[in-house]
């Protein structure tokens, strides 16, 4: 198997020692992604529906990098922390996937680096 690793200048840098995805095989994973705007240098974060918004964003300019799109993702796990925010979170998400959309779990947790309210990951297939 091979393993190459993906990174974009478009997404956020990793904040730890992880990269931004990495391909093995077919198979992309894309590390969790935060509301982080890596063009302006700011958190987004005035709404839970613009910091998914942004999350999707740093997720599409990965899936860029490496040749695909929101059409290859077959799984995402979202980790946000209120599940009262599920169904607008919910909303923004599935504006990403019209027809046939991936697995997913969505969890809710105490705490996300950088206390942001979303955090998203994913893996994808190039077929």
């Amino acid at each position: 198997m091979t393993k190459r690793i993906i990174n974009s200048e478009n997404a956020p840098a990793p904040i730890g020692p992880y990269s931004q995805s990495v391909f093995a095989g077919d198979t992309l994973y894309v590390s969790g992604q935060i509301p982080f705007d890596q063009i302006t240098g700011e958190m987004i974060n005035e709404n839970i529906t613009e910091e998914t918004h942004q999350v999707m964003k740093n997720i599409e300019a990965i899936l860029s990098e490496a040749g695909m799109g929101f059409e290859h993702i077959v799984k995402c796990s979202i980790f946000i922390k209120d599940m009262n925010q599920f169904s607008t979170i919910n909303e923004a998400y599935g504006a990403y996937f019209k027809t046939d959309p991936p697995a997913r779990e969505t969890v809710e947790v105490a705490r996300l680096p950088k206390d942001v309210n979303v955090e998203i990951s994913c893996i994808a297939v190039k077929s």
